[in-house]
């Protein structure tokens, strides 16, 4: 069976991870899904994430395509239209710029509206379960990025879940964690 590449939005703090090579795992909410027993019998095959060895590309806070020099004649040629010619939030990189008509313009293009050839990381996934959020592990939350807020002690791997359920509240609302609902839990590998 052929693989499938599906779009996902990451905010800046998890492309960060992702470039990293902290993030290996992602939830996100079942939608449409009835309210299930502990023998839940969600569809995997229905994940729509995809399923394993299907791709992800990885859509980000960008802007593009951009160029440091002077702006070619033919800079609306789909050969600029390349990672290579974007900057992205989540690196630090700056988005002011003068466009077309040579007016100066300081704006990102919400992720949301990333296109597919101003992608710069691909996902490929290995595995989708499914789980009530408040059951993620201490390893599965350093698997979703997370950096543990203090160091040095035998208590610091009891604050990994903890900053999960920080970010958590911090993407999807507060009072977010608490609904505890199901999630796809998504482990991949990053191909670039």
């Amino acid at each position: 069976m052929e693989s499938k590449e599906r779009p996902i939005l990451f905010n800046g703090e998890m492309v960060r991870a992702l470039l990293d090579g902290r993030k290996t795992q992602t939830r996100r909410v079942c939608k449409g899904q009835r309210e299930l027993s502990n023998n839940h019998d969600f569809q995997l095959d229905r994940c729509p994430f995809g399923k394993s060895g299907d791709r992800l590309w990885v859509r980000e806070t960008w802007q593009g395509p951009l160029f440091d020099d002077e702006i070619p004649e033919d800079w609306n040629s789909d050969k600029y239209k390349t990672p290579e010619y974007c900057y992205y939030k989540a690196s630090g990189d700056s988005c002011d710029f003068t466009d077309a008509d040579d007016n100066f313009v300081e704006r990102w293009s919400p992720s949301i509206h990333m296109p597919r050839w101003a992608s710069r990381i691909l996902l490929e996934v290995t595995n989708v379960r499914v789980e009530r959020l408040q059951d993620i592990s201490e390893e599965d939350a350093i698997a979703e990025g997370i950096i543990s807020p203090m160091f040095g002690s035998d208590l610091d791997r009891m604050q990994y879940r903890a900053g999960f359920q920080n970010l958590w509240e911090s993407i999807n609302g507060k009072g977010s964690w608490d609904l505890n609902p199901w999630v796809w839990c998504i482990t991949f590998e990053i191909l670039k």
